[in-house]
């Protein structure tokens, strides 16, 4: 074998090479990007959820400015849904998914406060404030996802 055909199979082993080098890079991209997808596609459930718990509190809010007895009358054992109409907010017992796919809830609980009167797990009831707990449940990758944000409300 004379040196020339040996230079002439060297190009070719790293031509291959090359070839195999760049495969291996372009793969490892497409992988990437389809996880950076699969990541944006998961965090939009987050960010909907989200919206809708803190849009939960502010509903509440809003039935708290139509009156005091719109909080204060609902019960602290029971889970409420919110619907809305076109016009108006209601609450129901009855389960209400948003677009399909969210089940939102808010939960009452009353308020206890301490002789310093802050608020205390035990202690004497408050009649003027109320936790309002709002809770999103959404399936995501395999499994439910469960996110809550609570607040208070006082009689004002």
């Amino acid at each position: 074998m004379t040196k020339f055909q040996f230079k002439k199979g060297m190009a070719l082993v790293e031509i291959i090479i090359g070839a195999a080098i760049m495969s291996v890079g372009i793969i490892a991209i497409n992988a990437s990007y389809s996880t950076y997808v699969q990541y944006a596609l998961a965090n939009q459930k987050n960010v909907e959820a989200a919206a809708l718990m803190e849009e939960g509190l502010e509903v509440s809010t809003f039935f708290r400015d139509m009156g005091w007895v719109n909080i204060s009358g609902l019960s602290t054992t029971t889970t409420y849904y919110l619907t809305f109409n076109g016009a108006n907010w209601a609450t129901t017992t009855t389960i209400q998914y948003v677009n399909g796919e969210f089940l939102r809830s808010i939960n009452i609980a009353d308020v206890n406060r301490d002789g310093n009167d802050d608020i205390a797990t035990v202690g004497t009831l408050d009649p003027n404030t109320k936790k309002i707990t709002t809770t999103v449940s959404y399936f995501q990758g395999h499994s439910t996802t469960t996110r809550s944000m609570s607040t208070y409300l006082t009689n004002i």
